[in-house]
């Protein structure tokens, strides 16, 4: 039997593949943690990482082991952790989701998470478009599905569900709605709708509402709008454009608009993030239950055609 350290010790490494950020987790020393694995490996007899002065991997072995232990680590975590509440209080996580297919994927998990944990409430909440980060740090929301990149020193970043082809959202007869396709550096020649709270990384800002073409060229900036809504209103009236996920055809179309895929923008990353001191017990069960979702049901739908380029 594998002592409750040991078992801890490598599960946590197995998912951080850090040595400094396990022992951080754990609140123990880096050699301690080296020493527990060591003597794990040598009760196993056999490698479950691989180290180098770089990085840190799974074995083969490891692997398997780290698929075989997690599901029932994580059952037995979480009955201790009602145990310990006598079932008075109800188990919840608080998950948000930033656009409308995010919203799917979390309530196909949520289902799916109460089956399998019984007694856990996850409540749903769409984060809006101009407060992205407010509400997990006002410790509100255990957990988000939203868009990459996310570079904060208090939010950990996790791995990517999906990602979606980038489309352009332009006014129906917009000169680029004759198109199959258009160009990055076609945001120079028409006005983009942008956001107007400071407040916003402007990392993010840049990667989805850009000053400039990848070459330099000015992007025209039009409204400075506070909620999607607004941006549809903006776009369809023929005031300007807005970059967006192509999978937004299926839910925002609207008379007097139209989608035009780019052909040379980097994809749009949807990944979970969480508040780096979040302890809730069931964050890493779920957090499980999206990504065995996302393997198995979540594809990204093709880019529809538009007709020839003007």
């Amino acid at each position: 039997m594998l002592e409750r350290l040991e078992l801890e010790a490598f599960l946590t490494l197995a998912e951080e593949l850090h040595f400094g950020r396990t022992a951080d987790r754990l609140g123990l020393t880096t050699s301690r943690i080296s020493q527990t694995i060591r003597r794990l490996e040598r009760r196993i007899g056999a490698a479950l990482f691989e180290r180098n002065s770089r990085k840190v991997t799974l074995t083969h072995v490891g692997k398997q082991l780290r698929d075989d232990l997690r599901p029932a680590y994580e059952q037995i975590a979480a009955g201790v952790a009602a145990a310990s509440r006598g079932n008075v209080v109800p188990r919840v996580l608080m998950v948000g989701f930033s656009a409308p297919w995010c919203g799917n994927v979390i309530v196909r998990a949520a289902e799916l998470f109460r089956r399998r944990y019984p007694g856990s409430v996850v409540s749903v909440e769409e984060i809006q478009l101009m407060d992205p980060l407010a509400r997990m740090r006002a410790g509100i929301i255990d957990l988000q599905l939203t868009e990459f990149p996310i570079a904060e020193p208090d939010i950990t970043t996790g791995p990517i569900i999906f990602s979606e082809p980038r489309a352009l959202m332009v006014p129906a007869d917009h000169d680029f709605a004759r198109r199959n396709s258009v160009s990055l550096e076609d945001l120079a020649d028409t006005t983009l709708v942008t956001l107007a709270d400071a407040s916003i990384p402007r990392y993010w800002m840049d990667y989805y509402f850009p000053r400039c073409t990848p070459s330099g060229r000015p992007i025209p900036q039009g409204p400075a709008v506070r909620f999607w809504p607004e941006v549809l209103v903006h776009v369809s009236q023929g005031v300007g454009v807005s970059t967006v996920a192509a999978r937004a055809e299926q839910f925002h179309t609207r008379p007097g608009m139209a989608f035009v895929p780019f052909h040379d923008a980097p994809p749009i990353d949807y990944g979970l993030m969480w508040p780096t001191a979040n302890r809730n017990p069931l964050l890493r069960p779920f957090i499980d239950t999206i990504r065995e979702l996302a393997s198995t049901e979540i594809a990204s739908p093709a880019v529809p055609d538009s007709s020839a380029d003007a």
